[in-house]
């Protein structure tokens, strides 16, 4: 191990508590996709569609508008 001098324990201690920090970022993160997930099949089931799900009658990529100009 590296000599860190006579701030070994506080360095040791900031990386300690960054990884603790990024782990619970990065459960919290993976528990809510799960939460969501659950959610959105609940919806599913009841027969609610998502819209970027549903399929139109209109073709995408047309003339785009252009936006109204302030003056």
């Amino acid at each position: 191990m590296p000599d860190l001098g006579p701030h070994a324990v506080f360095i040791l201690a900031a990386y300690g508590v960054t990884f603790v920090a990024v782990a619970a970022l990065a459960f919290f993160i993976v528990e809510d996709d799960r939460t969501q997930r659950r959610l959105l099949a609940a919806l599913e089931r009841r027969g609610i569609r998502r819209r970027s799900a549903s399929t139109s009658a209109k073709p995408k990529g047309g003339p785009a508008e252009k936006p109204a100009r302030c003056t």
